[in-house]
């Protein structure tokens, strides 16, 4: 490894913050106090919601929406939640979260309306760098998650960085997704295969 390889090198001359550069998806070292403080915030809100739903508060779910603030209508997430941020999540109207949630959203996840998120599911935007020098000098960065309308997520299913599920597709329990999905397809695996499509048509009795 070279060690003089530092992140203050390849920063030289961007007078960026690295909030600024998380933002914008670069690569950025971690550490950053506005990041600090929200990150901090989150966490605070996330275990007082837990708590809160634990006991039946009726005011569980202000913080909840204090820690997440783009929740749209009737969404229902159970805790435990983790997140890095919560301001970067944003979940559309309707879609149900189960149990462990994990979402890392270092860049911007976007679920849609009505989708089913099963327990221990996991969100994963952050990327690190390959090369083992500027990996142990701290640098990261991000690519954004959209879930589209209507998807189902089965139990402890990851979904890797920068990956698009389209609408209407289901994705079965304990897949890991490391590529796009297109909409209203069944992928399973590790990694996620699709292996066929989706229709109204599929619908009938359980047995």
């Amino acid at each position: 490894m070279d060690s003089t390889w530092s992140a203050e090198d390849y920063f030289a001359g961007d007078t960026r913050t690295d909030r600024e550069r998380m933002l914008a998806g670069d690569w950025y070292v971690g550490g950053d106090p506005d990041n600090a403080r929200i990150a901090a915030h989150a966490r605070r809100e996330l275990h007082l919601y837990e708590t809160a739903y634990a006991m039946g508060q009726e005011d569980a779910e202000t913080h909840l929406r204090s820690a997440l603030p783009h929740l749209g209508p009737g969404v229902h997430v159970i805790p435990p939640v983790r997140v890095d941020y919560g301001e970067n999540i944003t979940i559309g109207e309707g879609t149900f979260v189960n149990f462990g949630l994990t979402a890392l959203d270092v860049a911007q996840i976007t679920v849609g309306a009505r989708c089913q998120l099963g327990p221990n599911v996991q969100l994963l935007t952050p990327v690190h760098p390959l090369a083992p020098a500027p990996r142990a000098a701290g640098l990261e960065s991000a690519d954004p998650i959209v879930i589209e309308d209507n998807v189902w997520l089965g139990g402890g299913v990851i979904v890797c960085p920068g990956v698009r599920i389209g609408q209407g597709s289901v994705v079965g329990a304990g897949a890991v997704v490391t590529k796009d999905l297109p909409a209203y397809s069944l992928a399973v695996g590790t990694p996620a295969r699709v292996i066929r499509s989706l229709a109204d048509a599929d619908f009938g009795p359980r047995h």
